[in-house]
């Protein structure tokens, strides 16, 4: 059976409730922490160094959650947000890989940030490229990110590290 290669809200949703890859696997998270709409293309080729992409985008809008207070009068999206948003997807990478557990960050190397994300934006994207995956008893991706709002490249991260524990007792 062929993979799947985009994914909707409904089915990010779906995921987020456990329904899609399973309870006791990896979720997304849902709203208000789930910062993507859709995932437009994930694939096991391709990216920057041939192991694997993703891209996903989240619809901007004045009303999100987090412009009403990051700040009062100066409204602004957390930088940690698009941070998790690219963990976030790393973990839902390995989990469609068929990679067992609940995905936990693991850490990053260097994260730069040189723009912003605004009420007046319209669509962020988030482009990932995996440099490792591990599918053995340590299940683990390490991949580099940007975040482009609008077009305009405004957050870069590298060697970010997301872990799938099929028990997160002792993490």
């Amino acid at each position: 059976m062929e993979k799947q290669h985009s994914f909707t809200r409904e089915e990010l949703l779906m995921s987020g409730r456990g329904e899609l890859y399973g309870p006791t696997n990896a979720q997304l998270p849902l709203p208000n922490m789930l910062m993507m709409d859709r995932i437009i293309h994930i694939a096991e080729e391709g990216g920057l160094y041939g192991k694997g992409e993703i891209i996903a985008e989240l619809d901007i809008t004045p009303d999100l959650w987090f412009f009403a207070c990051h700040f009062q009068g100066d409204p602004v999206m957390p930088g940690c947000l698009g941070l998790d948003a690219m963990w976030q997807l790393i973990g839902f990478y390995l989990c469609w890989l068929g990679g067992p557990g609940k995905g936990r960050a693991l850490g990053c190397g260097e994260v730069k940030f040189t723009g912003q994300v605004l009420p007046t934006a319209k669509k962020v994207t988030y482009r990932i490229s995996l440099k490792r995956v591990i599918l053995r008893k340590l299940v683990m991706g390490i991949g580099d990110a940007v975040m482009e709002v609008d077009g305009k490249k405004i957050y870069e991260a590298t060697d970010l590290r997301v872990g799938l524990f099929t028990s997160t007792q002792d993490f």
